[in-house]
């Protein structure tokens, strides 16, 4: 991996961050002994959705089995599974007041599921206590275990996303990661949840110096596993000791991706600089066929 000094951001891309409006949220997250994805990931969105309080809750703990070198989540040896920890999210979905809810986890390649149980129980658990309230996976690879991802289709989430992250070329970024796998993934997801009315939805991220062509390579593969929801967002590397930025991406570039995208037949696409996959998440419903409660 190439260590380069980091360009300098372009003016659409220096939004400022309020640690005080991270404060409520921060402190309840801390009560209940939870983990986001926010917070693990650096994410520069954290003072708008935690000023909002909206929060995607990592499961599973933060520590991740891969070390992918465009993400800040910890790597090591994950801690034992917390049962406790579906009661904190329901105990938090609560106190919210949330009406929609984004879940995710880091890979558990520890697990034999890969986690996907927890993503169960935690989705049911919720469903029971608050039924109006609609639930987003975003699940990790589970080394294609098509048991995991049954498991998770029946959990009754209302979208289950699992993130490609770049084009094939680059694949080289996803430590223990496949393109055709988790193509493969996102078809099953999509097959497998027709039965249940789970719509599947991906998240891409540019600056890695990616072509027009290779972008539009990767949406016909996506569309070709029946994956139409779609998150396009700018690479910020944590630090320099992450992978090296190729790119700053225009906001026109965005338009123009986007724009593609719906002309190829995505039902649903946010990308701009700042978008994530859990960004706004509850929007992605207006391109589904389920009427969010």
């Amino acid at each position: 991996m190439t260590i380069k000094k980091r360009m300098r951001k372009p003016l659409w891309l220096r939004k400022k961050i309020s640690f005080s409006a991270q404060k409520d949220m921060e402190q309840l997250l801390n009560n209940q002994s939870l983990h986001t994805i926010c917070q693990e990931a650096k994410c520069p969105n954290i003072s708008e959705c935690f000023a909002k309080k909206q929060a995607t809750f990592l499961i599973l703990g933060n520590i991740c089995t891969r070390k992918c070198t465009y993400c800040n989540v910890q790597t090591g040896r994950p801690e034992e599974v917390r049962k406790e920890e579906i009661q904190s999210v329901v105990n938090s979905v609560l106190a919210l007041g949330l009406k929609y809810v984004v879940i995710t986890s880091p890979a558990r390649d520890d697990l034999e599921d890969g986690g996907a149980e927890q993503f169960y129980l935690v989705t049911k658990e919720i469903k029971k206590i608050s039924p109006s309230v609609d639930v987003e996976l975003l699940v990790p690879d589970f080394r294609g275990n098509i048991d995991s991802i049954k498991t998770v289709i029946k959990s009754g989430a209302v979208i289950i996303g699992h993130n490609i992250e770049t084009v094939k070329r680059r694949y080289d970024i996803r430590k223990g990661g496949k393109y055709d796998r988790s193509l493969e993934v996102l078809k099953q997801l999509n097959l497998l949840g027709q039965e249940y009315n789970v719509q599947t939805k991906t998240g891409i991220m540019v600056g890695f110096g990616e072509s027009e062509k290779e972008m539009i390579e990767l949406f016909q593969d996506l569309l070709s596993v029946g994956c139409k929801l779609l998150s396009i967002g700018q690479y910020l590397p944590p630090s320099d000791k992450f992978e090296e930025l190729i790119e700053y991406v225009s906001p026109e570039t965005f338009d123009k991706y986007k724009k593609i995208a719906y002309d190829m037949g995505f039902s649903f696409v946010h990308s701009s600089p700042y978008t994530r996959s859990s960004f706004m998440a509850h929007e992605y419903l207006k391109g589904t066929s389920i009427n969010s409660k």
